[in-house]
């Protein structure tokens, strides 16, 4: 009887040991990877003069880049000044185009504060009304300083007061610029592409992110926004999509 006590004793205490090996395994682990992700990930506000763009012109025709001709050039133009967008150009047709910046891409992003991203989009009227006003708002409040986490709050409780809500139906993006920075994995452009914003639904509902879909998504995350990416064969400028049949992931 006192052997089985002794080797059940041993055999707990083995179980022990492993335990706190597996623990100290997890906690390291997480530890290694917290410590990469902020190594390589932008873990605060550049200085503000670092997302903008000196040339107002060339940031005007960055953002118009964004769609063929035949949609831009009667866009209106916002650019970005030191307290938040300005309108540049005039508009006939409804469509709004900007370079957006890093923030665009929403508060689970990795590279949030990103100065290098500039991406050419064009909003059409639907998108313009219902979409855009957010991200000119976030934009403000960037460019004063606010912490992401005061931001996340004013989000939060902007969507509780009816003051964000899901995108109108047919709202809609031109990504067509190949002139594009839009982060770190890419290091440029992706392929050119449109991007329809949908309220929260699942992504499996459009195939999305499936192999041989060539449909990708994001989920919503604070701001009520499924977007679902299509790449397209050319370019805004009518040159074609090099890798249009590599089937990059987003």
């Amino acid at each position: 009887m006192q052997r089985r006590n002794r080797v059940r004793s041993g055999i707990a205490a083995a179980r022990g040991k492993a335990l706190a090996l597996g623990v100290c395994l997890a906690v390291c682990l997480s530890a290694a990877i917290g410590a990469a992700r902020a190594a390589t990930a932008y873990p605060a506000m550049a200085p503000a003069s670092d997302y903008l763009i000196a040339d107002r012109a060339a940031e005007i025709a960055l953002a118009r880049s964004a769609a063929p001709p035949s949609v831009s050039a009667d866009a209106e133009v916002l650019v970005l000044g030191p307290h938040g967008y300005v309108s540049a150009a005039p508009g006939k047709n409804g469509f709004v185009c900007v370079v957006s910046r890093a923030w665009f891409s929403g508060f689970q992003d990795d590279e949030f504060w990103n100065p290098k991203e500039n991406g050419p989009i064009c909003f059409n009227p639907q998108a313009a009304r219902s979409v855009l006003p957010t991200f000119l708002e976030r934009t403000t409040w960037v460019m004063a300083g606010v912490p992401i986490s005061e931001m996340l709050s004013r989000t939060r409780a902007a969507m509780a007061a009816g003051k964000i809500g899901a995108p109108e139906v047919g709202s809609m993006t031109f990504m067509m610029s190949k002139d594009s920075y839009l982060g770190d994995g890419p290091h440029g452009p992706w392929h050119p592409h449109i991007m329809f914003y949908m309220p929260p639904m699942p992504t499996a509902d459009w195939g999305a992110n499936l192999p041989g879909t060539r449909i990708y998504a994001t989920e919503a995350g604070v701001d009520p926004y499924t977007i679902f990416y299509i790449p397209v064969a050319t370019w805004s400028d009518g040159t074609p999509d090099g890798a249009a049949g590599a089937g990059h992931q987003m």
